[in-house]
């Protein structure tokens, strides 16, 4: 019963989640959220794992969350609800776009659908810099912040690097998240 509840609550994330894995993430947390799977401490350990590890950030989250709910079978189940809409979407897509590729209307829904994505990766970032760079728990440096608990200032200045090495040296995401994981490690461990 388990495993068909982990498929159906993951085949919902990928019959209603668009936009690709970082779109996804707030339905994925509603989801398990709504289903009591995982705390919210334990869904930004998710969200880290999920990109560092190869493949789509919704399917890694799925196993992710399958695995730790019930196993590598409740793995298998949760793959394959997130997985299996998309294939099916994706057969019936391929079957009749071409016959309305030209058309008005697809085209505008492609045009309204484009900054939905754009504001579900913003709240998934939001989310996800909340709780791991204010009211977290990963550092004793923490800075008091009259409206806000603390922040915690070792992940602000890892994010800042980021940013910075990123935007201006072009360091590519692999070695990123190594230098990171390190100085995570190094600082905060």
């Amino acid at each position: 019963m388990m495993y068909l509840y982990l498929f159906t609550m993951f085949f919902r994330v990928g019959l209603f989640g668009f936009g690709g894995g970082l779109a996804m993430l707030p339905l994925i947390f509603q989801s398990v959220q709504e289903f009591g799977v995982m705390t919210a401490a334990e869904f930004s350990d998710l969200v880290a794992l999920s990109q560092v590890t190869p493949g789509p950030v919704a399917v890694n989250a799925a196993t992710y969350v399958g695995f730790n709910y019930s196993g590598l079978a409740g793995a298998v189940a949760a793959t394959i609800g997130v997985c299996l809409p998309a294939f099916i979407l994706m057969l019936l897509t391929m079957k009749f776009i071409d016959k309305f590729h030209e058309s008005r209307g697809i085209q505008g829904a492609f045009k309204g659908i484009r900054p939905v994505t754009v504001g579900l990766i913003g709240a998934a970032a939001i989310f996800i810099g909340e709780n791991v760079l204010v009211n977290g728990s990963l550092v004793s440096t923490k800075i008091f912040t009259g409206g806000l608990d603390y922040f915690n200032l070792v992940p602000i200045l890892i994010f800042g690097v980021t940013i910075l090495l990123v935007g201006v040296f072009k360091i590519r995401p692999i070695k990123l998240m190594i230098i990171m994981g390190i100085a995570g490690a190094l600082l905060c461990g």
